[in-house]
């Protein structure tokens, strides 16, 4: 078996690595929206002067439909639109367990340390973290938080699955910055772990980070 390249991160354009996410790691991907320079600034595509992830996210509806795992059609998607955000589509190569970005890190370290198998994880400058797993996690990712004894909802982990995407690196986010990976893409995590092999460490981190949350809220405000 033909081994998986590390996509290349610093300096890469966003076409190139859209084309490299679909021929090395056979993930669909999708073009969104992109960042236009508008009287000195910058906006979203959609036109919206208040888009709440600008350049970074679905041009359309119809978004799911267009993915694309060819990295011939690809590169003819991206050169319509080379400055056009990278959407991955979770629920066909991989679902994704997305948790705040303090919670994630914690996790992170956590399962480096007891040596449990990792999948890619992506880092986004809205301080959030999607970590990748075999697909399935959306659906079951409630339940099994629940046989933590902690609510999903409440610890801010949340599932990722059919109707959902992920944003890829190096897509920009308006002025908040780009997407990285907290862990790269490589031969050795191009098997993806079962929901079940994180979802422990991950649901601690998150409950200690609500727990947190709560603590550091001001008298008297409402949860």
């Amino acid at each position: 078996m033909e081994a998986a390249k590390v996509p290349r991160q610093r300096g890469e354009q966003l076409p190139d690595a859209a084309v490299r996410y679909a021929e090395e790691r056979h993930w669909d991907v999708c073009p969104g929206t992109w960042l236009e320079a508008v009287e000195g600034a910058e906006r979203c595509s959609c036109g919206d002067a208040r888009c709440a992830v600008p350049g970074a996210h679905p041009a359309g509806p119809d978004w799911a439909g267009q993915a694309t795992g060819s990295g011939a059609a690809a590169r003819r998607m991206w050169s319509r639109h080379p400055r056009a955000s990278i959407l991955l589509p979770t629920g066909r190569a991989f679902d994704a367990i997305d948790v705040p970005e303090s919670a994630g890190f914690l996790a992170l370290a956590r399962m480096e340390r007891m040596g449990l198998p990792l999948g890619p994880v992506v880092h986004s400058p809205d301080r959030r973290m999607f970590f990748f797993v075999l697909p399935g996690a959306a659906a079951k990712s409630d339940g099994l938080v629940g046989k933590l004894g902690w609510r999903a909802a409440a610890v801010d982990l949340v599932g990722r699955g059919d109707g959902h995407y992920v944003t890829a690196p190096p897509t920009r986010i308006g002025g908040r910055g780009a997407v990285q990976w907290a862990r790269r893409p490589t031969t050795a995590n191009r098997w993806l772990p079962d929901a079940e092999e994180l979802i422990s460490p991950l649901a601690y981190a998150c409950a200690r980070e609500a727990a947190d949350a709560r603590t550091r809220r001001p008298p008297g405000t409402l949860s």
